[in-house]
């Protein structure tokens, strides 16, 4: 069996809360009522290369973000989006390439010119500071008055529920209590841009589920043009309005959510992005149609000519059906709510997952025989020794 285990990323909602944490929502959904009308500001990234000695951190990327959107960056570790973040910001310079703010190369600006906020992984709270005073910081730096900036620190930590928290310090707040407070200090100056790099990796899962849900209400609300960086699939599918997939420091695919999930471009970006059966496969003698489970079908453009190949078939899009000698035999049945997931052997001991309705479900009790099919649209190919 050769299947990419992480679950499909689809939008889920927060369940079993805390009281303070409904409360902590209620204020920001009470606070993010009606748009603000801002127009945002536009980023492009342009041929952008990073070389660290022989390593090509960034290879040629480019990226259009337009005004109020977010984009998020997604790709296993070491592919160069937190390079890119960080050159957007200032903390890094570019070998070569632009980027562009409202069509202004701004490499030559240091990063506190740049009208960016940005948070952070680690929080990066000042431990001397309260709450307020953290958020209150940028404006103390911008010379705003100290009235002026007490109040705006304190709706912005009305804004992400925590009024109750302003005067305490960093060691008195939980972990998602920190971020709130890193996420309210980064838009009080009302950027122009915000950037998160990774920002809810260190939280809990339930944490980590409210807080991407209030980020991206806030951001919509103030319509704060924005780039996030993660590793979580789950988190970069339901929060932004584009993904870009980057492999090798460049982008393999920019697409919205779905589209990503559903057609991906590449192989890459089919494998990385949700859960994937490989299926070996034999290819036509032009390389354009490959023989699955008994089913001839296309092949998508990008993949291997000749040689041995896999199919990449997610399991929703596979079907099952009772039958006496089928091609496979139940081996696991997992219950998964709306959906179950059905671990079926086939012959040379290879393992697929297939996913129908748990309303029917019932028939696939292990060791019952099936016939495993594949769908007749186009799949991608990948070596089978890749």
């Amino acid at each position: 069996m050769a299947t990419n285990e992480a679950a499909p990323a689809r939008p889920a909602a927060a369940t079993d809360v805390a009281a303070t944490d409904v409360a902590a929502a209620a204020a920001v959904v009470a606070a993010t009522t009606g748009a603000d009308t801002r127009s945002g500001t536009s980023v492009s990234l342009r041929e952008l290369t990073r070389v660290f000695g022989a390593t090509r951190a960034l290879d040629g990327m480019s990226l259009d973000i337009a005004p109020g959107e977010l984009v998020a960056l997604l790709g296993p570790s070491g592919c160069g989006k937190t390079t890119a973040l960080r050159i957007v910001a200032g903390f890094e310079t570019a070998t070569s390439g632009e980027v562009l703010v409202d069509g202004n190369d701004v490499q030559g600006v240091p990063a506190a010119r740049r009208d960016m906020g940005m948070v952070f992984q680690s929080y990066s709270l000042f431990p001397n500071m309260s709450a307020l005073d953290n958020v209150a910081f940028g404006l103390r730096m911008r010379k705003v008055g100290a009235s002026a900036r007490r109040n705006k620190a304190g709706e912005l930590l009305e804004m992400v529920g925590l009024s109750a928290q302003a005067a305490q310090f960093p060691h008195q707040l939980s972990g998602g209590q920190q971020q709130r407070v890193a996420l309210a200090r980064a838009l009080a100056i009302e950027p122009q841009v915000l950037l998160l790099d990774e920002p809810l990796s260190a939280l809990d899962a339930k944490v980590r589920l409210q807080l991407r849900e209030q980020i991206r209400t806030l951001q919509q609300r103030l319509g704060t043009t924005t780039l996030f960086v993660t590793h979580d699939q789950e988190e970069a599918l339901s929060m932004a309005d584009r993904v870009g997939v980057m492999r090798a420091g460049r982008l393999e695919q920019v697409a919205a959510p779905d589209e990503l999930y559903d057609n991906p471009a590449t192989a890459f970006v089919a494998e990385f992005v949700g859960t994937m059966n490989r299926i070996p496969g034999t290819l036509g003698s032009d390389g354009s149609s490959v023989t699955v489970l008994g089913t001839t079908v296309p092949v998508q453009p990008g993949g291997p000519s000749s040689g041995a190949v896999n199919a990449l078939i997610r399991p929703e899009n596979l079907t099952i059906t009772p039958a006496e000698n089928g091609n496979g035999i139940v081996f696991l049945r997992t219950f998964l709510g709306a959906v179950s997931r059905i671990t079926v052997l086939l012959s040379g001991d290879l393992q697929v997952l297939v996913d129908i309705p748990s309303t029917t479900a019932a028939a696939m009790v292990p060791g019952a025989s099936v016939a495993v099919g594949i769908p007749s649209s186009a799949v991608h190919v990948v070596p089978a020794a890749g």
